[in-house]
């Protein structure tokens, strides 16, 4: 079986780069290997999305931060596949509440089959990643255990979104940093404790890869708007038409520019299809924009800040360079 592909990285080490392919290919034997069941549909279901494809990118973080220590140590991949079966159920858990009906260019498995399958399947990948951490050791099982807990309040607050009085962008980039931070946070912190790196070290990846996700967020939240379909893949205002209240969005809506009520009026609500490309050019052209943009740049720096004081070693430059990517990939 084939790896998945690893993240193009602007600079990468031939040697290192050999050796994300070789753990990539182990994580994505053991990944199957974990959702086996004697129950063929319960399989099939389990491997519905492992088949879609996908990055691997948390388990790619895994292997990264784990060059700082041992990378050859027995946990290291098992904690790959930990992260890996983590995300996987999230996507089945996600579908559900979005009412998705395609998950990486196929039906999702709600759609498929049912939201109770999906549901229940998501259950099971939670539960299999279980067994897998419980030979990790008990600080492991802590660690996942409090970043699952900051994954689901994330999605709570988002769900009910801010309190009255609280900021609403300040609430969004805390909801960004639980919902989709915290994970990637451990996908760097299980790499470096498992292979052994030191405690400095992993303080410094967890955090590094904490501000990593929040900004790897925010650029799709920039790419929504900014991108074309032929360069990015995604058609532009999908959130827009969703009345998804991305960060270029609470910044215009926070703004009292009477040149921009016009987009304010715009995005208020869900657009409507008539409405989109030109809601799109006033968002383009708006301060917000370059707001959010200002925001991705923070957080992307952030990262590189922790990273610096790492080791000078290739995976560090892999490290530093993602954080360029996250910004090049927004336009």
């Amino acid at each position: 079986m084939a790896a998945p592909p690893v993240v193009d990285l602007p600079v990468v080490d031939e040697r290192l780069a050999e050796e994300l392919v070789t753990g990539l290919a182990a994580v994505e034997r053991l990944l199957r290997t974990c959702v086996e069941s004697e129950d063929a549909f319960v399989t099939e279901a389990s491997k519905h999305l492992i088949e879609a494809g996908g990055k691997r990118f948390r388990a790619m973080l895994v292997l990264l931060a784990a060059q700082f220590g041992d990378p050859a140590s027995a946990g290291v991949v098992p904690g790959a596949v930990v992260m890996e079966l983590t995300h996987l159920a999230t996507l089945y858990h996600d579908d559900v509440m979005d009412e998705a009906v395609v998950r990486r260019g196929s039906a999702s498995a709600n759609a498929r089959w049912n939201n109770t399958v999906a549901i229940l399947t998501g259950d099971y990948l939670f539960a299999q990643a279980a067994d897998l951490l419980a030979d990790l050791g008990p600080e492991a099982v802590r660690i996942q255990a409090r970043t699952f807990s900051r994954l689901v309040r994330g999605q709570i607050r988002e769900t009910i979104g801010p309190a009255a009085g609280v900021d609403p962008i300040a609430h969004y980039l805390s909801v960004l940093a639980d919902k989709t931070g915290s994970l990637i946070a451990t996908s760097g912190r299980f790499g470096a404790l498992l292979s052994g790196a030191s405690d400095d070290v992993i303080t410094r990846v967890t955090a590094a890869c904490e501000a990593i996700g929040v900004a790897w967020q925010l650029g799709d939240d920039l790419i929504d708007v900014a991108s074309d379909t032929l360069g990015s893949g995604k058609t532009p205002g999908t959130d827009l038409r969703e009345g998804i209240r991305t960060l270029p969005v609470l910044y215009a809506l926070g703004s009292t520019s009477p040149a921009e009520a016009r987009l304010r009026a715009l995005i208020s609500a869900p657009v409507a299809e008539s409405d989109v490309d030109e809601a799109l050019l006033l968002l383009r052209d708006s301060e917000a924009l370059k707001q959010a943009r200002g925001e991705l740049l923070r957080w992307a720096d952030r990262g590189k800040s922790e990273l610096e004081g790492l080791p000078d070693i290739p995976a560090r430059t892999a490290l530093i360079s993602l954080c360029d990517y996250v910004v090049e990939r927004s336009g």
